[in-house]
């Protein structure tokens, strides 16, 4: 048989591995999308699992307790409107793939691997995840799908959730909750509305159930960790946390760009831009912005909330019910948390120096995809006015490779201003030899900087939380290094 010339086996060869990184990836993100609907039953998990303990108690000691049978219904209806969130959430998602792609015949080894989105969490404590341990490609971005008819038994808007209304009552009509709730959860996972609440099969059909994945808790984490990120970045709760964070950058950008223009704007990337708040805020600024994010998970909600929402207020979740640890009240645990906090199209900052409210204009955008991969295209040298990097450089595998990066992208005379700790996350991987992590402590970090061709021109210490429940007990504090270093001339850097 004749043999196809070279560059036809190569060019074979590429196909072949394009399609198993395709595959990989919509493998990833079908994972990552049955993690969402995994949601409501591993929440319904813990819920029986405080039954249980609570059957186990002796009748005097219930009877201390007779709120709590109460209480664990009102968990239910806020998983329910939790679930509601997401399910419109996912609706409106358009994946960049194509989802119909058979990943069960590539003959890949790996697909038992947790998809790589270790950093949706790895900032916040254990306690905010859930435990009482102490120790601490563009975004695809779909057209509106129709929303979901919100269930009967579901809250209003805002509304607390009752946790003494039925003492004294009929128990049997609260506990009757439990069937509400399953049935909410299935109308969730398999239908929508339309404006006549006529229900609609739906039109996507990677969330039909029958495709749904079991996946490890720790992915139906990331989801709980997604939900306490919307507070951060999208409620009027995680003001003082942004207040902390995101003030102090972008107080540095007006100072450091005193003379923008509209016909000149200056550009800033936004690195591990999460679900887009810092990222929006410095567009506001005067700035073409743009945010890099690697998660799905992040990226799935960021284009819901950026580009689905219609007013400030429209969703309610509860973002705090997934902890019994370190509460002050079932009222605090229970609490409902609006968002978005502002409508995004028609952004106006609370800084008293951005006087601009235009929202999500041409000078904003979100990109997916690794920061390596992507800015070390060659197209990216030179190309940035300002890098902001926000609890990102600990991502990294290699601190170094980052910060050369940085480098190459910014323009001589170009400012990097980070804000954040060193919580490397990969630094605890055990069992994987091939995993890369280089932990460099602040010291090191800067001399690398340096010898990048970075001079620190300002650095301080700003004490700061992550996604903390601003009413819980216990409360980790980061003190996190902040600076703003420039990249100097080439002409200055060659001397």
């Amino acid at each position: 048989m004749m043999k196809p010339p070279q560059g036809e086996e190569e060019d074979e060869e590429q196909l072949r591995q394009r399609k198993l990184e395709e595959a990989l990836e919509v493998k990833s993100l079908r994972r990552i999308i049955s993690a969402y609907l995994n949601y409501p039953e591993a929440a319904e998990e813990d819920v029986k699992r405080y039954e249980r303990s609570f059957r186990k108690l002796s009748s005097s000691h219930k009877a201390l307790l007779s709120h709590y049978p109460l209480k664990f219904q009102s968990l239910r209806r806020c998983i329910s409107i939790n679930s509601f969130f997401i399910i419109n959430m996912l609706q409106a998602f358009e994946p960049p793939l194509d989802m119909s792609h058979d990943v069960d015949d590539c003959g890949c080894s790996h697909f038992e691997q947790p998809p790589n989105d270790r950093n949706v969490c790895s900032h916040e404590s254990a306690a905010a995840s859930g435990s009482c341990c102490s120790k601490p490609d563009e975004a695809c971005c779909g057209e509106p799908s129709n929303m979901m008819s919100k269930p009967a038994d579901c809250l209003a808007p805002n509304e607390e959730v009752d946790t003494e209304g039925c003492l004294g009552s009929d128990t049997g009509s609260c506990l009757a909750d439990r069937e509400n709730y399953k049935m909410t959860s299935e109308c969730c996972r398999n239908h929508v509305s339309d404006s006549n609440e006529n229900v609609l099969s739906s039109h996507h059909d990677w969330l039909d159930p029958s495709l749904q994945l079991r996946v490890p808790m720790v992915d139906v984490d990331k989801v709980r960790c997604i939900i306490r990120n919307i507070v951060r970045d999208w409620a009027a709760e995680g003001q003082k946390e942004r207040d902390q964070c995101y003030k102090p950058i972008l107080e540095e950008l007006n100072s450091l760009f005193p003379d923008r223009s509209n016909e000149s704007p200056p550009t800033c990337l936004v690195p591990g831009a999460g679900l887009g708040r810092l990222a929006l805020e410095i567009s506001c600024l005067g700035f073409v912005s743009q945010g890099n994010e690697f998660s799905y998970y992040m990226m799935i909600c960021s284009s819901f909330i950026l580009n689905q929402t219609e007013t400030a207020g429209e969703w309610t979740i509860y973002p705090w019910i997934h902890s019994n640890c370190n509460s002050l009240s079932d009222g605090d645990q229970l609490r409902p948390v609006s968002l978005p906090d502002i409508h995004p199209a028609s952004f106006k900052s609370t800084l008293s120096f951005i006087t601009s409210s235009a929202g999500i204009t041409e000078g904003f955008s979100m990109c997916g995809g690794d920061f390596v991969e992507v800015y070390s295209d060659p197209s990216q040298v030179g190309v940035w006015d300002a890098v902001v990097t926000c609890f990102f450089i600990d991502t990294a595998h290699n601190i170094v490779e980052y910060i050369e990066i940085i480098s190459r992208i910014l323009k001589d005379g170009g400012v990097w201003i980070n804000l954040g700790p060193l919580l490397y996350h990969f630094a605890d991987v055990y069992g994987q030899e091939d995993e890369m992590s280089i932990e460099l402590s602040l010291e090191d970090v800067k001399r690398v900087a340096l010898n990048y061709g970075f001079e620190v021109e300002k650095e301080s210490t700003i004490e700061t939380t992550y996604t903390t429940n601003p009413r819980a007990m216990m409360q980790n504090r980061y003190f996190a290094a902040f600076w703003t270093m420039r990249k100097k001339s080439v002409e200055k850097h060659s001397t």
